[in-house]
């Protein structure tokens, strides 16, 4: 057994079982809490959708104002003309379409979603606070009938290490776009999160491929058998601009290219009380929010970048000069902002 703060980075393959300190609020959405309300699903099928966090007009809004901020690179894109959706008319991205270069995570519109009160309060139905913290996640643009996106695999996992016991974490996505089963968007293994524990009691935790941070674990075609002989199935999750995805850590999924005629735009929320968070979580917090650097999902336990470095450009091969490391508009600091960047108190 390894001992290890949640901060150290892992090796490409999990070889040892981790302790975690005991997390507190484990017990959230576990086969003994019952709450009367759309929290029941989310805990019993691993995933619900928040119809109308933000309303319908503005979500579409938040859309025009992504598709504007990838326009404004110059780089030739240009929404409606099929023939500009190519790497070369884009921003870096990964998956056909997510962006964490550009210090996205930092862009007004990015933070004008993270302040919107419908955002706030599901997050705080989930965490019984309204006193939170967010990450400082990315967002994606992926555009129809392109030709040039590689095949990189579905790419199946759970954003949770093998090693935690009971419940971590809930992410989400704010849509803004329609979003229906033929569209981009996320797929998860239905009913994957309370089976979670259990998969690993049955096939041990380690020997599973992980990256950097902790939280991330890869499911291959035979795990995922062992969930379908349990009932689990794969779900598209369709919803509307405004709606909010949220899914259990624990769920198993991954992202899905567009099939039809619309474009996927959305941005990755996630959100948790302030007072989880360590000394060492506000100082790397404050570092980030200054410097405008990404993290990952969890936002009590951030890894952040420690610094910008452009992101390489699949046409030309060479780091792209247009991530400069700062926003187009950087977010403006209202009380909001610094209270959910975690740099100033609540």
């Amino acid at each position: 057994m390894v001992t290890t703060k949640s901060t150290d980075r892992m090796p490409l393959m999990e070889k040892e079982e981790i302790t975690f300190p005991p997390f507190e609020m484990a017990h959230l959405f576990g086969p003994n809490e019952k709450y009367g309300d759309w929290r029941d699903e989310l805990a019993s099928e691993g995933f619900y959708v928040v119809k109308g966090a933000v309303s319908r007009e503005k979500g579409l809004e938040y859309r025009d104002r992504a598709l504007t901020w990838q326009e404004n690179f110059g780089l030739g894109f240009k929404r409606g003309d099929v023939s500009t959706y190519k790497n070369e008319c884009l921003p870096v991205h990964v998956k056909g379409g997510m962006v964490n270069g550009y210090a996205v995570g930092h862009e007004d519109w990015v933070w004008d979603l993270r302040c919107e009160r419908g955002i706030i309060e599901a997050f705080a139905k989930i965490w019984g606070t309204d006193e939170l913290v967010t990450s400082f996640d990315g967002a994606t643009i992926m555009l129809p009938h392109r030709t040039d996106v590689p095949d990189a695999g579905k790419w199946e996992h759970t954003d949770q290490s093998p090693s935690r016991r009971g419940f971590y974490c809930v992410q989400g996505i704010a849509n803004l776009n329609d979003c229906g089963p033929e569209d981009g968007g996320l797929m998860v293994l239905r009913g994957s999160s309370r089976l979670f524990e259990e998969f690993f009691d049955v096939h041990g935790r380690t020997g599973f491929k992980t990256w950097g941070p902790v939280d991330w674990c890869n499911f291959s075609i035979e795990h995922q058998q062992w969930f379908f002989e349990r009932g689990c199935v794969w779900e598209k999750v369709c919803a509307g601009p405004g709606d909010l995805i949220l899914w259990d850590s624990r769920t198993v999924h991954y992202n899905c290219t567009p099939k039809g005629d619309r474009d996927r735009v959305c941005t990755y929320i996630c959100m948790a009380p302030a007072r989880l968070m360590t000394e060492k979580d506000k100082a790397d917090r404050k570092h980030a929010f200054a410097n405008y650097l990404g993290s990952t999902h969890v936002p009590f336990d951030c890894h952040f970048r420690h610094k910008h470095e452009a992101k390489v450009r699949a046409d030309t091969g060479k780091p792209c000069p247009l991530d400069t490391g700062i926003p187009q508009r950087p977010r403006k600091s209202s009380p909001t902002v610094l209270k959910l960047a975690g740099v100033e108190p609540y």
